[in-house]
C-alpha cells in the first residue's frame, strides 16, 4: 500500500496569507485602493524587515557603517507607518496616505543609495528591496493621483 503525503508549497502558503487579499476583504476598501497599492503595502512590510535586519548586520561590520545603519533604521520605521496607514481602510485619509507614500519613496530612495556604496551581501539585499518598494510607492501614488 503506496501511502501519499500532500504538503503545501510556499507559494501556496503565501498566497492564504496575502496582505493584498486581507486589504481587498476589507468591507470598506474604498475607492483609493488599487492594485499598485496592495503592491506597495507589501513592499513596504518587506523592506521594514530588511532594512531593519541590514541595519543590525551593518552594527556588526567595521567602523563606518553609522551613516548605513541610521538610514536602514529610518528606512524601516517610515515603510513600517507607510504600510499600517496603507492597509487600514476605514474612513480612508487620502491626503496623509499620499504623504506617507512620499515620503517612504524618499526614505528608501535615500537607503538605497548608501547601501549601495557598501560591498556587503546584506546592504546589497537591502537595496534592492529600497528599489522595489520606492517603485512600488511611486506606481501606488501616480495610481491614486490619477483616480483623484
Amino acid at each position: 500500500m503506496m501511502l501519499a503525503v500532500f504538503m503545501e508549497t510556499p507559494e501556496k502558503e503565501l498566497e492564504a496569507m496575502s496582505i493584498k487579499e486581507m486589504i481587498r476583504e476589507h468591507p470598506q476598501i474604498g475607492a483609493d485602493y488599487t492594485e499598485e497599492l496592495g503592491e506597495a503595502v507589501k513592499h513596504a512590510m518587506y523592506c521594514a524587515a530588511i532594512c531593519n535586519s541590514c541595519a543590525d548586520a551593518c552594527s556588526a561590520e567595521e567602523k563606518g557603517m553609522e551613516k548605513c545603519i541610521r538610514l536602514c533604521m529610518d528606512c524601516s520605521d517610515i515603510c513600517t507607518a507607510t504600510y499600517r496607514t496603507a492597509s487600514r481602510r476605514t474612513s480612508g485619509n487620502v491626503p496623509v496616505l499620499k504623504s506617507m507614500l512620499q515620503t517612504c519613496i524618499d526614505a528608501c530612495e535615500a537607503c538605497e543609495a548608501e547601501c549601495a556604496k557598501h560591498d556587503h551581501a546584506h546592504c546589497k539585499r537591502c537595496a534592492q528591496m529600497c528599489r522595489e518598494c520606492a517603485d512600488d510607492c511611486r506606481k501606488a501614488l501616480e495610481t491614486m493621483q490619477a483616480h483623484a
